[in-house]
């Protein structure tokens, strides 16, 4: 689709005039019609504004020219995944699992490679095969390349082990003590939870990236324990499998 094309549709999916978008953006009516007729494009910084507007990557603005892929796990990546910035904007270098809110989410390619290799785990395609394959292509990328540039000297793995030493110390009956903490996306743990009234409750932001993992029972049994935590808060909980009849066992604020 022609840049022209995407400027428009997005701006009627919106529900915006071109004078509303243009208030928006900092430009004229004008400049926005020549968009829309393919007499100019957007510069850079209006770009970057569109972009963060209409929550998709500049490359989607631009008719989606090149194929995208996150430069930390090489997930090829859609809108809808890309990550994004403290202030909302779009950064179209990495998913929303491997970069949230300013911060990278993995300093060790090997912890990397662990959650990796069990999305890619299938009949056709072995744990041998997958880690080989990674092994190939993270070195490859961005992010592992100037990993010691783009370092925080060991801060975030810090906060992330003293959640862990938090999450532990709670000693909720029948859970494993928590060894590693990985980065969810709100999206796909975000459970309703039944409450006393009858009602369902959700606790997590669809957009927003945390940490958790998903830990055995101890007893054995078929439910599984679901651990959630940010910097505000920690959440703990039971369901069975695909997320089956979740149960909400802690909620806490830090």
């Amino acid at each position: 689709m022609d840049t022209k094309d995407v400027l428009y549709e997005l701006r009627v999916k919106h529900g915006l005039s071109q004078d509303e978008l243009a208030e928006k953006v900092f430009v004229t009516r004008q400049a926005v019609s020549r968009w829309e007729n393919s007499e100019t494009v957007p510069n850079t910084e209006t770009l970057k504004l569109l972009s963060k507007l209409y929550n998709v990557s500049i490359n989607t603005l631009l008719g989606s020219p090149r194929q995208l892929i996150c430069q930390c796990c090489g997930m090829p990546l859609e809108d809808a995944i890309i990550s994004k910035e403290k202030d909302g904007t779009p950064n179209e270098d990495y998913c929303q699992w491997c970069y949230a809110d300013g911060t990278y989410t993995y300093h060790n390619m090997d912890d990397l490679m662990d959650v990796c290799v069990k999305h890619m785990v299938s009949e056709n395609f072995s744990e041998e095969q997958a880690r080989s394959y990674l092994g190939q292509v993270l070195p490859k990328l961005d992010y592992w390349k100037r990993h010691g540039e783009l370092s925080d000297n060991g801060q975030f793995e810090a906060f992330k082990k003293q959640l862990m030493e938090e999450i532990n110390s709670l000693h909720v009956p029948g859970m494993p003590r928590v060894e590693k903490l990985n980065a969810l996306v709100g999206s796909y743990v975000n459970l309703a939870y039944p409450l006393p009234s009858g009602m369902r409750a959700k606790f997590l932001d669809d957009q927003t990236t945390y940490l958790g993992n998903q830990l055995e029972s101890d007893d054995g049994g078929e439910k599984c324990f679901g651990v959630l935590a940010n910097k505000d808060f920690i959440l703990v909980c039971t369901y069975e499998a695909e997320g089956a009849n979740p149960e909400l066992i802690l909620y806490k604020k830090r």
